[in-house]
């Protein structure tokens, strides 16, 4: 495939660049998305095709692959193509099952500079589809573009059962267009702000906790709560917020007392898509924030709530700068941030759970961050995911700090007056770090 190069990645795709080339290959499938689409009876499977070779040949970050010269990344935007389509049965006919197929698929790291970030499936029953299943580099997209492709492929299957017109918007601005008008904008505001932030920062967060001399694996845990998801949203109501800053408030509460200090510094994600005149390109646009948000003098959940609000807005407003940047200035100054939190809300998916627990996946090895928690919004239940390095955190503490999540939401639903970030930190019960050194002056600490 031929292609016309273009220098520059967009600036929300560089975090998940960086993220790529952290990982080793076989942890790559990290930065997938997997879109499992129940479509209408009807379609045949050159319909489904059909749809597909559309969906591809509309949108351009659907036909990029990524390279490297001299250290620097840039993009080919590739003619389009036929899409390359699995077509999978649910029938037990010798053939591997769709779920084996998915799997896999999905586990299979792509090579950026030849493949297509995307990869097509379809399962059959008795020869007729029943679901499209996409495969998606994150590098191509983000959530609110994957909600955009769904919509989509919704539309058009519908439009080919009764025979007539698909109603879809043209595409007013392509990913190319984006990178040329980022390439007009002064990130320098916004990088001196987090400059700011950063001078702010502990050097580590982890440094009370690290045991260097563990082995480094990460052990991932996962909470499924169908209570968290009512409580969650009658706080969020309650205080006029958004359900993803509840659940930001208990993490910083619990991470603030694992860690030993005032504030927990760390990434969560905003989507950069609220304004602008290129916020409804289908690519990935979204970015990572610094958030600190201070808990030094105890504050109760109504006053941590808040505050969490407020430093997400002044972070927001200051997100959408290339991040490549940001780590530049994070060596600079000596300092490790490498722990996240990001919210998803997938009201697609099920749990089909009637009670909270929680399950362990093998231990896998280091990735690189020190935590990563991400908070799932399912049509019936919450599920929180935690992911740490064992170097700074061992299974026990790990299911403490699940647990904790999850009552400290349940009883501030339940009892809003009198907890505080010190009730939050009780209700895990961390042991002690090995060192305590909370001297706010200490090496490590910047004043």
């Amino acid at each position: 495939m031929s292609g016309a190069k273009n220098e520059n990645l967009g600036w929300g795709q560089r975090y998940i660049w960086l993220r790529y080339h952290e990982l080793p290959p076989h942890a790559r499938h990290d930065t997938h998305i997997i879109l499992n689409l129940e479509i209408p009876a009807g379609l045949t499977i050159q319909n489904c095709r059909a749809i597909l070779n559309q969906l591809v040949r509309r949108h351009e970050t659907l036909r990029t692959t990524y390279h490297v010269e001299d250290g620097d990344p840039y993009r080919v935007v590739r003619p389009p193509v036929p899409c390359p389509l699995i077509v999978m049965s649910t029938e037990q006919d010798g053939t591997p099952m769709p779920a084996e197929i998915v799997d896999q698929l999905g586990h299979t790291e792509f090579d950026i500079a030849a493949d297509l970030p995307i990869r097509t499936a379809i399962s059959t029953t008795a020869g007729e589809p029943r679901r499209i299943v996409l495969v998606l580099n994150h590098l191509a997209v983000d959530q609110w573009t994957v909600r955009e492709l769904k919509r989509e492929l919704r539309l058009n299957c519908a439009a080919v059962v009764a025979r007539r017109p698909a109603a879809i918007e043209p595409v007013r601005h392509r990913p190319s267009d984006l990178v040329r008008y980022e390439a007009t904008l002064d990130p320098g505001p916004s990088l001196a702000y987090w400059e700011k932030e950063i001078e702010s920062m502990r050097a580590d967060a982890f440094a009370d906790r690290r045991r260097p001399d563990e082995h480094p694996e990460t052990r991932r845990a996962t909470l499924v709560s169908p209570a968290l998801l009512a409580a969650s949203r009658r706080i969020a109501a309650r205080h006029t917020v958004w359900p993803s800053q509840v659940h930001l408030a208990a993490y910083t509460a619990l991470m603030a007392a694992y860690t030993g200090g005032p504030s927990f510094d760390h990434l969560t994600f905003t989507g950069n898509r609220e304004d602008g005149p290129y916020a409804t390109v289908l690519t990935c646009m979204f970015s990572p924030l610094l958030m600190r948000v201070d808990v030094a003098d105890d504050p109760p959940f109504a006053e941590l709530l808040a505050r969490v609000a407020d430093r997400f807005e002044q972070a927001r407003a200051h997100s959408y700068v290339p991040y490549d940047k940001v780590v530049e200035l994070l060596a600079s100054k000596g300092a490790r941030l490498a722990s996240e939190f990001n919210f998803i809300k997938q009201t697609s998916r099920e749990s089909r759970a009637r009670r909270s627990r929680v399950t362990w996946q093998a231990p896998s090895e280091d990735h690189g961050a020190d935590t990563y928690v991400r908070i799932d919004e399912w049509k019936d239940a919450v599920v929180i995911a935690l992911s740490a390095a064992s170097s700074v955190m061992d299974a026990d503490s790990i299911e403490r700090f699940l647990r904790a999540m999850e009552t400290a939401i349940l009883t501030y639903d339940t009892t809003p007056d009198g907890l505080r970030t010190s009730d939050i930190a009780a209700l895990a019960g961390f042991p002690p770090a090995p060192t305590q050194r909370n001297d706010p002056r200490r090496p490590g600490v910047r004043s």
